[in-house]
């Protein structure tokens, strides 16, 4: 939008709100791939109820959407563009719907047992959830510091390649980092292999590794990206 000069308006000033959302966006994220870690382990477990594998499965699918889909939305965000308040507004709710969708299916299925900071939980991340989304509403000032319509982002395929690309490389050289970290620090404090606590410290430590890799690598691939000099709109 231009002036009756046809200059371009002055933006408004940024508190910083404009942030919240992306970095509330990457906890969300982190907090997924660390659901894939942990939960992963569970998948051969055949000793568990149908009903919990299929709270599993459903979680499994969601975490894996949420990292795509984050990698992306925040694609946008590094770039300023006006299509991040929209498209964030629409992942947030349905994040709040899977959200409280899960937790109506915990509290029903008889197989789990109530949990209050759970419940705690869930409330204080949808809760966050409709901060973000009032923060982005039209007319604010988050909402303005997304003001970038003179370009368009990348295709969503490019971003999905580069961001897969770079968790698969980011993981792989976290791992590999992490591990060989575990072993040297398990070496310099003489910790004991009593039972192969060394090694299970090593791992740990690289599985830290993984997934911080995986999140800086998805990042930095979808930052490169979308830092590309881009298209004009039509």
């Amino acid at each position: 939008m231009t002036s009756s000069n046809g200059q371009m308006p002055a933006r408004r000033p940024d508190s910083g709100l404009s942030f919240v959302p992306p970095g509330w966006l990457i906890i969300v994220m982190a907090w997924s791939v660390y659901g894939l870690v942990s939960a992963w382990r569970l998948i051969g477990d055949y000793s568990l109820p149908d009903r919990v594998f299929y709270l599993i499965y459903g979680g499994l699918a969601v975490d894996i959407i949420t990292i795509l889909w984050g990698l992306y939305l925040l694609g946008l965000a590094f770039g300023r563009s006006a299509r991040f308040p929209r498209h964030f507004t629409i992942w947030q709710i349905a994040t709040i719907i899977w959200l409280l969708a899960r937790q109506a299916y915990v509290l029903t299925v008889p197989d789990f047992v109530f949990s209050g900071r759970a419940l705690a939980v869930t409330g204080a991340e949808v809760a966050i959830g409709v901060l973000c989304i009032y923060l982005l509403r039209r007319g604010s000032e988050a909402e303005a510091a997304y003001a970038n319509p003179a370009t368009e982002s990348p295709p969503v395929f490019v971003s999905v390649i580069a961001a897969l690309l770079g968790i698969i490389l980011g993981a792989i050289i976290g791992a590999a980092a992490g591990f060989f970290a575990g072993s040297v620090i398990a070496d310099a404090t003489d910790m004991s292999c009593f039972e192969g606590a060394c090694g299970y410290f090593a791992l740990f430590i690289g599985l830290a590794g993984l997934v911080v890799g995986a999140i800086a690598g998805g990042l930095f691939a979808v930052w490169r990206v979308h830092r590309r000099k881009r298209r004009p709109v039509a």
